[in-house]
């Protein structure tokens, strides 16, 4: 099952990189729902049912709380060292381009969707309804993936060819996270302690991209609508699971 709900996350990342060639005025839109469903799954679904699995307290705070924030100063680190790296290698250029930070950038982002793919497994070992909750708010955000996947290589200067390489790549890594998943059983400590780590990372990658990226050249009441709504039907697919 795992695998089967992967392949959308493979479908939605085509989709994602297919509108960054040929982009669209409802892209904002699009960003603002996958938004609101990374924060309603995160806040209703993933913290929840870490600390539930997690159990233990480390100082006298949630092994999942503090996992949880690893991971989003985690996500936060990545994201920082390659906007370092970006800086530095195109400070010197006129044009801005080093074809080799836009791969490293477009790897770094391969990468993510393989563990997009383990989180859907492991969430799938909880439970049906948290399987699907994970699924939802992977599904959606790989639709930024995509797209940001093959902005960053073709920005940089890379062939048309090499970004859709790498926009294949991203799009398949999903599906090879669920897959490996299938071969072993996580232990429900270590399992909360990964969707805690998970939903660190998840958080900051809607509050610190997808949702100013979805605001940034439309600040539109209609993204705001689209992020409440998608915060609204996160809630209603955690009500009809429990």
């Amino acid at each position: 099952m795992a695998v089967l709900v992967a392949l959308g996350a493979f479908l939605m990342t085509l989709a994602g990189g297919w509108t960054a060639h040929r982009v669209t005025d409802r892209r904002h839109l699009v960003l603002g729902l996958a938004g609101g469903l990374m924060l309603g799954v995160v806040g209703l679904e993933l913290l929840p049912e870490s600390l539930e699995a997690a159990g233990t307290e480390v100082y006298g705070v949630p092994a999942a709380l503090l996992l949880f924030v690893a991971g989003f100063l985690l996500a936060h680190l990545v994201e920082r060292l390659l906007a370092h790296r970006q800086a530095a290698h195109g400070a010197g250029e006129t044009d801005g381009r080093t074809p080799e930070v836009g791969l490293t950038a477009a790897a770094a982002m391969v990468g993510h969707s393989a563990m997009d793919g383990v989180a859907i497994g492991a969430a799938f070992q909880v439970g049906g309804g948290m399987g699907a909750a994970v699924a939802v708010a992977v599904i959606a955000h790989d639709f930024a993936d995509g797209f940001n996947t093959y902005t960053l290589t073709r920005v940089y200067g890379n062939a048309r060819r090499r970004a859709l390489m790498m926009l294949f790549a991203d799009a398949a890594a999903p599906v090879a996270g669920a897959a490996s998943t299938l071969f072993f059983t996580i232990p429900e400590p270590l399992l909360g302690g990964y969707l805690g780590l998970f939903g660190g990372a998840l958080l900051y990658l809607a509050a610190a991209e997808i949702l100013p990226e979805a605001h940034h050249e439309h600040p539109a009441r209609s993204t705001l609508l689209c992020t409440i709504a998608g915060v609204l039907f996160i809630w209603l697919v955690v009500g009809v699971a429990h």
